[in-house]
């Protein structure tokens, strides 16, 4: 293992699905960093909508900025409040979890629906425990925002260093979503991990994560290729499942930056 791993980049997702934001630093809290994934569309059945059906929500942008969230697709700009939300509370599932959340406003759920071409709705998760999810392996119960599964995803920069020396076509990190990446000396360290600390914040290593045929949608431009899943099932494959990255959970609240050390 590394001697010191420090913190390269950061990433929030606000809207699950829809591009990332990356950040100098972020404030981590139970159920993941401020911010991240407490939105998610839905379609007419409170389906949750994403790139693994419709790849084209990669190329919406998100900004936050005095309060607000701006998304840009194409030439369009569309904003809404953070605080903002109707008052009829929806129940949902993301996967096998129950959720319940609020549509944020008619206005935004209608830019949505018109861009993407047909009715959804853009929700938001309020209050800490509106989703709670189960982790067969701790046999714990964590409350997380609408993220997968995990709060946090955290990758090396090794592995992906050591997964670019087998593809012929170069990738980014961005292509797994991450929302800690670190700088390692060993592709794929951050297996081993288990509780450590960065910046004021104590994590724990739940399990690796499993990946799926999103990691094969490039965000540069919403296209569908067989890479990096073909060249990562060669090699990264665990009872069935292509590993890639460890989801944590944060034992406390804190800030995290960008440089900062972690610690074991």
């Amino acid at each position: 293992m590394s001697a010191v791993c420090t913190v390269k980049e950061i990433y929030i997702y606000p809207i699950k699905s829809l591009a990332g934001i990356n950040c100098q630093k972020a404030f981590a809290e139970e159920m993941g960093f401020e911010n991240d994934r407490r939105w998610m569309l839905l379609d007419t059945d409170n389906q949750l909508i994403t790139q693994r059906e419709y790849p084209v929500l990669s190329q919406f942008y998100t900004q936050i900025s005095n309060e607000k969230i701006m998304i840009t697709f194409q030439d369009d700009i569309h904003e809404f409040s953070i605080s903002e939300h109707l008052g009829d509370k929806i129940y949902a599932k993301v996967w096998d979890d129950k959720s319940f959340v609020f549509e944020v406003n008619k206005t935004t759920s209608k830019w949505f629906s018109d861009r993407l071409g047909f009715e959804c709705k853009l929700v938001k998760i309020l209050e800490t425990g509106d989703r709670k999810h189960e982790s067969s392996r701790l046999r714990e119960t964590f409350n997380v925002s609408l993220a997968d599964g995990y709060p946090y995803l955290l990758i090396g920069s090794k592995s992906l260093d050591n997964l670019n020396e087998k593809l012929e076509e170069k990738i980014s990190i961005k292509r797994f979503r991450p929302n800690i990446v670190l700088h390692t000396e060993e592709a794929h360290e951050e297996d081993d991990f288990d509780t450590f600390k960065i910046g004021e914040v104590q994590f724990k290593n739940v399990k690796p994560c499993g990946r799926c045929i999103m990691i094969n949608n490039d965000p540069q431009n919403g296209t569908v290729k067989k890479e990096p899943l073909k060249t990562l099932s060669k090699y990264r494959v665990v009872n069935n499942s292509v590993l890639f990255g460890i989801n944590i959970v944060s034992l406390n609240s804190g800030i995290i930056k960008v440089e900062d050390k972690i610690s074991f």
